[in-house]
Order: structure tokens, then sequence, then C-alpha cells
């Protein structure tokens, strides 16, 4: 056989051919049909999708989020419930006294928490989440402060929206380390720096030089929500339901217009003689135009030849309030909210109905608090101030041990459609040993340690003056929950 010689191709057998036409045909969405020809999909990784995308999406998020009250609803609906009044530390140092100093030094110094002096640590907390969910991310700066500025730590937080990453330097450096979308990596992939501008890029009234700056990794903290693996880049959490929330407030505003218009009176006349002044118009305007007016009480003649007509609008129709709510909850599990929070409508719900919505949401509520508030904003700025802390002199630490480092985030609790029910259920659950007190205390974001010490303040003011409360816990020898009158029927 030459050396240029075809090579035979080897028969395919009937059973190759039905092995990979039962490949082809085995999931419906892979197939190549009519239905699916003009269905393209892209390989691309997450991050090249957001390098061409970001920057647009950024900002019809923030423009929508401006003007659409249903956008604005949506955020403010997640923000409170995941903020609220603060995410707050609770030291857990085996030390009682170290624990006491450190957390009134922390209620000192998160009043000073923000590097524009606007926000206390907790509203900080808040406007960082709302940058998350308009601009996709929120960058915070360690700015670490001189002895002489009267703080009690010397450490402030500089929140910086998205748009201060210089998303246009992508290079490979000398040095070996290779710039992505303003990101600075090394060559193992592990994130050294980001390239920031001073001033936001958007102002419009920079006077100074606004060159990126160099700041290393470990003073900046990059806070989003990541969807893919190796993703480096947040979206606006709007993206998804961006295009409806253009449409549906696009159709929503012909909607008023023509209801607008129904409600108008309007009058057409018709005559063969366009000398003749019928109803007694006007002169004619600077487009030629004759109005005519009609006064309450008026009984006009018509001339053989003339007549007047009426507009009659079509109006809205019955399916406009189906279609809005219909929309609306596309929006809403678009959100990862319910339709009754995100328009305040509760006229299609009962107790079950809501009750099982608040259940998810707040499921939602607590994954967006621990994996990305806590464990990428307050667990860093926990550590780093309590460093500065320490190296300050604000707070000595009681031999160098880590235990007294550690510290528990409470988020606000939640507050429930029926609270007596729900008393009752945390009551019986630690009568029966399958939880503490110090769990329940914590759902419903308090501190254990700092309610116990108050109701024995309590306790031992009332016995010094020599009173007795009814709500005193130690009087009474069954629960102090009134019963159910549901129960009180079925026993009897």
């Amino acid at each position: 056989m030459g050396l240029f010689s075809k090579k035979r191709k080897k028969p395919v057998t009937k059973l190759q051919k039905r092995f990979k036409q039962f490949i082809a045909n085995a999931w419906d969405g892979a197939g190549q049909g009519k239905r699916l020809r003009n269905w393209q999909a892209s390989s691309d990784s997450i991050n090249s999708l957001l390098l061409g995308s970001l920057d647009i999406l950024r900002r019809r998020s923030r423009k929508i989020a401006l003007n659409n009250p249903t956008a604005f609803s949506a955020i403010e609906s997640i923000v409170s419930n995941c903020i609220g009044t603060g995410i707050k530390p609770q030291s857990k140092s085996p030390d009682s006294v170290f624990k006491e100093e450190v957390q009134e030094l922390w209620l000192e110094w998160k009043d000073e928490a923000d590097f524009y002096g606007v926000n206390d640590f907790y509203g900080l907390q808040a406007l960082i989440c709302t940058s998350i969910l308009e601009g996709g991310e929120c960058f915070v700066r360690f700015r670490i402060t001189k002895s002489n500025e009267g703080l009690v730590v010397p450490l402030q937080l500089q929140a910086l929206e998205s748009e201060h990453l210089d998303s246009s330097k992508n290079e490979t450096l000398s040095n070996g380390n290779v710039i992505r979308s303003g990101i600075e990596f090394n060559k193992q992939g592990k994130r050294v720096a980001y390239h920031l501008f001073p001033f936001h890029p958007g102002d419009s009234d920079i006077t100074g030089n606004n060159d990126p700056i160099r700041i290393a990794a470990s003073e900046i903290l990059h806070i989003y929500k990541s969807l893919r693996i190796g993703q480096i880049r947040g979206v606006p959490w709007l993206s998804r339901v961006l295009l409806k929330l253009y449409e549906l407030d696009q159709y929503d505003d012909a909607e008023l217009v023509r209801k607008k218009t129904a409600a108008l009176f309007a009058a057409f006349i018709t005559r063969l003689d366009p000398e003749a002044n019928l109803m007694g118009e006007d002169e004619p305007d600077a487009d030629g135009l004759s109005l005519a007016e009609l006064e309450p009480g008026t009984v006009q003649l018509l001339e053989p030849g003339e007549d007047i007509k009426f507009s009659s609008p079509s109006d809205v129709g019955g399916s406009y309030d189906n279609f809005m709510r219909q929309q609306l909850r596309f929006i809403a599990m678009g959100m990862g909210i319910s339709y009754e929070q995100l328009t305040g409508d509760l006229t299609q719900v009962n107790f079950s109905s809501i009750r099982a919505g608040l259940i998810e949401f707040r499921r939602k509520c607590q994954m967006l608090q621990r994996h990305i508030m806590i464990f990428q904003l307050c667990r860093p700025v926990w550590n780093k101030w309590l460093q500065l802390a320490i190296l300050s002199g604000a707070i000595d630490l009681p031999g160098d041990s880590r235990k007294h480092c550690r510290v528990k985030w409470i988020p606000q609790g939640f507050e429930w459609v029926d609270p007596l029910k729900d008393q009752k259920a945390n009551e019986l659950a630690v009568r029966s040993g399958f939880t503490s007190r110090s769990e329940i205390v914590s759902r419903m974001g308090g501190d254990v340690e700092e309610i116990d010490r108050e109701i024995a303040s309590d306790n031992e003011r009332a016995d010094a003056l020599g009173l007795v409360h009814g709500t005193d816990p130690r009087l009474a020898k069954e629960s102090i929950l009134p019963a159910d009158s549901n129960d009180d029927e079925n026993q009897s």
C-alpha cells in the first residue's frame, strides 16, 4: 500500500447506527430538530460572558432600580429581611471579662466604621447589600487611620461601587501575573491586587487625577454572589428580570395613557359649510385648528348637513389584572421573593400559604446572610478590627489564644404571622431538649447573655423594692404562655 493511498473506512453496523440515534435523542433539550434550530447556546466561561455584558447589565440595572417601583420594592424587601437593623457580633471568648470589654469596644467603634461618616457598621451592611443587588458586587477597602485621629480603633471601612474597578484592564505583566477585568492574579491563580479608580468614573466633577491605583488584595473585600465555579465578577440580581421589568413598565404606561384618554370628553364636528360658526368656536390657532367649548346646560341646534361625533376610546379591558399579576409573579420568582412581598397584595393568601412562602424566602435570606454578608464581609472585618484593637492597645488579649477571637454573628430575628404558636413551639422544644435557650434567642436576633443579665437586674430590683410581677418566671410552675382557645375546645 503506497504512502498516499486512502485508508478504507470500516462499515457502520446497524447496531452502531441505532446506538448513535439513541444518544442523539436521549435528551429532548439536546435535539437538533426544527423546534430547537434557532436555540444557540454558548460554551464560553462565565467570565468571558461577563466581560462583554457586565457594564451594560449594571447600567440598566441601576437605571431601572432608580425609576421602577417594582424593582425598588424587590431590592428593599431583600435588604430589609436579610440585614434589617444589622447582623451583630457576639464574642465567644471563654474569658467573661475580655468578652464584655470587646463587646463594649465594638459598640463604640461601630459608629465610627464608615470612612465617609454617613452610616454606622450596620448601615454599611444594608448599603453594601443594596449595591450587590443593583450592581452585582461591592468593594470594601480597609482604611487604617493614624492614632491621633481619635478613633477607638484605628480602622475605617470605605465602601466602593463596582464601577471603581477598572474593567478595561486586561493584560499579562512581566512578572507572570495576569490582570483580568481589573483583578490581578498570580501564577497560581490567587488574587493579589485590585486596580481601582480613586474616584467614581461616572462623577462629572472630577478635577484631579483618576488613574487606577493598584491596591493589595489583603486590603480589599470583594463581595458578590458566585453563580458558577471560577467566577471573578458579580452579576446584578435584576439581570434575569431586566427585560420583563422594562417591557412591563412600558405596557403599564400605555394602559395608563389609554385609561386617561378614555376619561377625556372630546367631540368632532362635521359640516358642509366650513365658513359657518356653528358652536361659536374661537379663531383658528397657529396650526389652523378651531376649538369649540360646551358649557353646562347647552342645547345646540345643528343646521342641515351638520353632524357631531363623540370619541369612544377603548378601555383597558378585563384581562389587565390577571395579566399584571402573572407578570409580577414571574418577576418575584426571578428575584427570589414572593409575589406578596413584591407587591404588598395579600388578597389571595391565607395563613398557611403566607407562612409557607415566608419560610422558603427566609431560607434564601439565611443563605445570603451566611454565605455572603457574614463570610465575605463581617468575618474579615472582625478579624481586622480585633487585630488592630490589640495592636493599638485599645484592648488586651488574655493570652495568646485564638479562642478569644471567636465570634458568632447574629442576624435580626424574623417576626412570624402567629407569634403565640411559635413561642409555644419554642418552649416545647427547649423543654424537650431539642434546642437551647441560646439558640432560640439567637434566632430572634438577641444575645442570651445580655438578656440573662437584664432579667437578673430586673429581678434584683423587684426583690429590693418588694415587688411581685405576674410575669416573673420564677413564680410559674407551668408554662407562662396562655393556652390556645382551640386546645381548650378540643379538650372539652
